[in-house]
């Protein structure tokens, strides 16, 4: 019996045994995951580390009221005490009139196969020579001083959820990275800057020389930096930042936030909060995508969907729970843990390219900023107000110039997603992902 039908058994068995202990409904999730990682600076050795896990929980429901409870002891005995603990808890927490597993026609009954697990697990030498290639081709940049170290790694996870309304189903997931951070410079004006690559397969990651050559090159360009003047310009997002815009809208229209009327966008649905051209979408089916999964965390069916479509938005992110409070379907968006109740997330989300280079996108910007990087989280989910701290290049006259850090851009995000444009250099490599943004007149706060 492969390790897939042993957790799923598991899961029934204690399912079982939580009815028969007086739940009127229950479900459970196994979690169990490998890892090994290498990281080395100046071409030393630093750490060679291998890891396993594994993790189970159960959620039991008595009329309205539910309960969680997980363990990393899989005894007889420990599963035993679960169960007695997850059902009483349920009898005495306070009532959730939304709580509740899903209906059987909501269940996933098709489970598609997205390539999103590389069974092979790398030896270590693959992982030391990697991170060795990655980190060499960094190091002879000319301008680099120093290193911060390079990594690499490898992880492979197993997913089970089973649950009384006779939903039963498993997947598996992998991830191969590397990556390196240097510096460049002496003193106090030494800059830092990295680059990464990360892939399902490892047949998919970029070549490490390469990854590590764009590391350096960055480094250097940044030397120099200097402040911006405070106004009004044109911003120009990079696409290791603008992915961040996406971000920002998750989190505002996740459905728990709507429930609440805590967001800046709680009235919008159904209206353009983009440009006409700006297309959306949350892809869970996405072969080799770093966060595509066949199913929900409540088993429920999931699929492609445009969250975002002409620059309208189309719909909530939701689990059954928040579904329920604002009187909707779920959208198939919930995600869990072993330790909580699901809650709405999105997979792998992105914004469609448009139809100019970064270069043409750039062209008629007499004078504007480039952002590489962004610090901070200063962003009002109430209302929009976005004031974040950044770094880059100043733009003139179409072109990059001199670095720039040290400075702040503030707006609002209902006027920044109304006055954004897209390039079309689309890349997946985040999970979340956005080409090279342009967005109209935002205020940079600097010298």
């Amino acid at each position: 019996m492969n390790a897939d039908a042993d957790a799923l058994n598991l899961l029934d068995g204690l399912i079982a045994k939580a009815k028969a202990a007086g739940a009127e409904a229950a479900d459970a999730v196994f979690v169990s995951g490998v890892s090994l990682s290498h990281a080395q600076r100046l071409g030393a050795l630093e750490c060679l580390e291998r890891s396993e896990g594994q993790d189970l929980g159960l959620r039991v429901l008595i009329g309205k009221r539910q309960a969680i409870v997980s363990s990393t002891d899989r005894s007889p005995q420990a599963l035993a005490e679960l169960v007695e603990r997850a059902v009483a808890m349920a009898r005495c927490v306070p009532e959730d009139p939304y709580c509740g597993l899903a209906e059987p026609e909501q269940l996933a009954r098709d489970i598609p196969a997205l390539e999103n697990c590389d069974p092979a697990e790398p030896a270590p030498e693959v992982l030391i020579e990697r991170a060795k290639a990655c980190e060499e081709a960094a190091r002879a940049v000319a301008g680099v001083t120093n290193s911060e170290g390079a990594e690499a790694s490898w992880s492979l996870s197993r997913i089970a959820l089973a649950a009384s309304n006779g939903f039963a189903a498993s997947y598996a997931g992998s991830r191969h990275s590397l990556g390196v951070s240097v510096l460049a410079g002496e003193g106090l004006g030494m800059e830092r800057d990295y680059d990464f690559s990360s892939s399902v397969y490892g047949a998919d990651l970029e070549d490490p020389a390469a990854v590590g050559r764009r590391a350096g090159e960055q480094t250097v360009r940044r030397l120099g930096a200097r402040k911006a003047k405070t106004g009004k310009v044109p911003i120009v997002y990079d696409p290791r930042v603008s992915n961040s815009l996406l971000r920002h809208l998750a989190s505002a229209i996740s459905g728990p936030a709507i429930a609440r009327g805590t967001s800046f966008l709680k009235d919008k649905l159904g209206e353009s909060i983009f440009p006409g051209g700006i297309t959306i979408v949350d892809d869970p089916h996405r072969r080799r995508g770093l966060r595509s999964k066949p199913f929900d965390g409540e088993g429920v069916a999931n699929a492609r969907r445009a969250i975002v479509e002409g620059g309208r938005l189309t719909t909530w992110i939701m689990s059954l729970s928040s579904a329920r409070q604002l009187g909707l379907e779920t959208t198939g968006h919930a995600a869990r843990g072993t330790s909580s109740p699901p809650s709405p997330a999105v997979t792998n989300l992105y914004m469609e390219p448009g139809a100019m280079t970064p270069g043409e996108l750039m062209a008629d910007i007499a004078s504007g900023f480039y952002v590489t990087e962004m610090m901070g989280m200063g962003v009002n989910g109430v209302t929009g107000d976005y004031s974040r701290g950044a770094s880059g290049f100043w733009i003139e006259k179409g072109e990059l110039t001199y670095p720039v850090s040290e400075v702040t851009v503030a707006g609002n995000l209902k006027d920044i997603f109304a006055k954004l444009t897209p390039a079309n250099d689309l890349a997946f490599r985040y999970g979340a992902d956005a080409p090279t943004l342009r967005v109209e007149g935002m205020t940079v706060a600097g010298a």
